[in-house]
């Protein structure tokens, strides 16, 4: 069985101990979550949850029909093969560097800019740069790799994934 990272949303009631009930569920089956982030909708008393599990076709049918059982659970959609508009937030810390270090993490942020990329100075220091990105992940997981691979002290704040169906069928 061909294991993978699937997606789901979930529409939820806003309130209090739903998520723990919904994180609860995986880890009482031992579902593995790679990423979850809730946020309030339109409606203050429905929030969205983006989750990402990484399970095999059959344990990922479980999870959906399990999280559909759940009395506080409005809506469960599969977000897997639907084209979304997807970031996840992401800090670097950039540590202990020299002027010229700093140009260089300047111009690793503008190349992450390009093709819709969001990568912005959030603080500067005597010897240190912030960086503030909201990329998809696997851009994400790119600029890690590079700053991790220039530089000594690289410390790395990530925040889940959201997402959003696509309007018009060209995104992922």
């Amino acid at each position: 069985m061909t294991m993978k990272n699937r997606w789901i949303a979930l529409y939820v009631e806003n309130q209090v101990g739903v998520l723990a009930k919904v994180s609860g569920l995986f880890s009482g089956k031992a579902y593995n979550l790679q990423s979850l982030t809730v946020g309030t909708t339109e409606h203050e008393d429905v929030s969205r949850m983006t989750i990402c599990v990484t399970s095999d076709d059959i344990t990922f049918e479980q999870i959906k029909k399990q999280l559909n059982c759940m009395v506080e659970v409005i809506k469960v959609m599969d977000l897997t093969n639907v084209p979304l508009h997807m970031k996840e937030i992401l800090y670097a810390k950039v540590k202990g560097i020299d002027a010229g270090q700093k140009a260089e993490v300047f111009q690793i942020a503008q190349v992450f800019n390009v093709n819709n990329g969001n990568v912005k100075v959030a603080d500067i220091g005597e010897d240190s740069i912030l960086l503030e990105c909201t990329l998809t992940e696997h851009r994400n997981n790119d600029l890690i790799a590079l700053l991790k691979k220039k530089f000594k002290h690289v410390e790395i704040v990530r925040g889940g994934a959201v997402a959003v169906e696509a309007i018009s069928t060209s995104c992922r």
